[in-house]
């Protein structure tokens, strides 16, 4: 896949996730306050342009979902709190790890982390 179709995949996204607010391409543009109103937007979503990570965060933050979701990543929108905490505390250790190994590594992590605070008790 060369950046051109990435470009175009990313984009598709962020207008599924504008839709799905119900906000015109003008309408997220002020949301964000730092882009050029509905060009901008018009140009992610045709992937013409790709956000700054500035203006990517902010959207993360109004479209709710994560950074690797917005930017097609992955296609979990959310991870729960706790496996937010692992993944960022483990991103290393992860690397060429299966999805399997990860949720086996995730179920463990939770668990000593449920004995952990039952203990402090």
């Amino acid at each position: 896949m060369n950046d051109s179709d990435i470009k175009q995949i990313i984009g598709a996204r962020l207008k599924i996730l504008r839709n799905e607010l119900g906000l015109t391409q003008e309408e997220l543009a002020s949301k964000i306050g730092t882009v050029k109103g509905k060009s901008s937007i018009a140009n992610y979503e045709n992937g013409s342009n790709l956000p700054s990570d500035e203006v990517k965060l902010k959207m993360c933050e109004i479209f709710n979902c994560s950074l690797d979701y917005l930017m097609c990543k992955s296609n979990i929108r959310n991870y729960d709190k706790e496996e937010q905490e692992f993944r960022f505390a483990y991103h290393k250790e992860m690397e060429g790890l299966s999805e399997e190994e990860i949720a086996d590594a995730l179920r463990f992590y939770k668990e000593m982390k449920k004995k952990y605070e039952q203990n402090k008790k």
